[in-house]
């Protein structure tokens, strides 16, 4: 995608030593791993599964042989310290992660996952000595205060525990992180979650299909290639302190996005219904970018336009998710 080689490209001279990405299965991890792989950069892939099937939607099997692939449980910190001895791990990409309805379906493997998985990053990083940590958390994490608008779920619950014990990471062993809470994520690879659905709309009008979004109101379309470019470029030098960003991309409502989306689809037929997303869609993003640095930005129809494209090839070679 032109996007990878463009706007959201990192620079090699950054790295001195590999980077380790969690969740490199998952939609935000994949296109981390392609950025890293694009720029030449040293990555160590982690994954409680093996499949690369997401990443593969993105790098060819040349570039996905220049991966470092380790299988593994994220709170399996032992098996982790190993990876990144293993690897001279200098940075980490922390994404790794149950979503919401996984969470729900199951509270103790979520917050196995959520959380201790999270504290066996930091620990590593802290047995390490690692000065470049960037770990997701989530907009899910504005419902956890007990007088917050937004709605409480136990991912983010979890995830604003994960925020407290980065600070006291830093606090008391000053192991430096940053924080980034993306909102609704979109583009190739975003085929699960709740909020994947304004993805399928997209794949549905590259398909021809009609396709209902079961929310409306305002959203952050946040393209994925983007979310990554921010986590790569905070871990692209030694940081100071425990922060946490919104990362929410543009700032749309739903009717807004379909509407782009039949601009550059005629006859497409969408729609959308249902209330509004729980979860905050402010554009924020200018705080992150003042603290970390530029990572690329990319407008709703530069994005959909990318993702159209690459939907309808992917379809050719029957390679797109079933939509939900």
């Amino acid at each position: 995608m032109d996007s990878l080689n463009t706007r959201f490209a990192a620079r090699r001279d950054d790295f001195d030593r590999p980077v380790l990405v969690t969740g490199s299965g998952g939609c935000i991890g994949s296109w981390a791993l392609a950025i890293l792989v694009r720029a030449g950069v040293p990555v160590v892939a982690y994954d409680l599964a093996a499949d690369r099937r997401r990443p593969g939607l993105l790098l060819s099997g040349e570039e996905l042989d220049r991966v470092a692939w380790e299988q593994g449980d994220i709170a399996d910190h032992e098996a982790l310290d190993r990876v990144v001895a293993a690897h001279g791990v200098g940075a980490i990409v922390h994404l790794a992660a149950l979503q919401v309805p996984f969470c729900r379906e199951d509270p103790i493997a979520g917050a196995r996952a959520n959380v201790v998985g999270t504290v066996a990053v930091f620990e590593a990083a802290r047995r390490h000595g690692l000065r470049r940590l960037a770990y997701a958390s989530s907009i899910a994490a504005h419902g956890a205060p007990p007088d917050s608008p937004w709605l409480a779920t136990l991912y983010g619950a979890y995830k604003a525990c994960d925020e407290a014990a980065a600070r006291v990471y830093w606090q008391d062993w000053r192991v430096p992180s940053i924080g980034l809470r993306p909102g609704v994520v979109y583009g190739v690879g975003r085929d699960q979650g709740m909020t994947s659905r304004t993805t399928f709309a997209i794949l549905a009008a590259a398909l021809g299909c009609e396709y209902e979004v079961p929310f409306t109101g305002p959203v952050s379309w946040l393209y994925a290639g983007e979310a990554a470019a921010a986590f790569v470029q905070a871990v692209s030098r030694e940081r100071e302190g425990a922060v946490v960003f919104d990362c929410n991309g543009a700032v749309a409502t739903v009717e807004e996005g379909l509407a782009t989306l039949r601009r550059l689809r005629p006859g497409a037929r969408l729609g959308s219904r249902g209330d509004p997303l729980p979860f905050p869609a402010e554009d924020r993003d200018a705080l992150l970018r003042a603290h970390i640095g530029d990572y690329g930005a990319i407008s709703i129809e530069e994005g959909a336009t990318e993702t159209l494209r690459a939907f309808e090839v992917l379809a050719q070679q029957d390679r797109v998710p079933k939509i939900l």
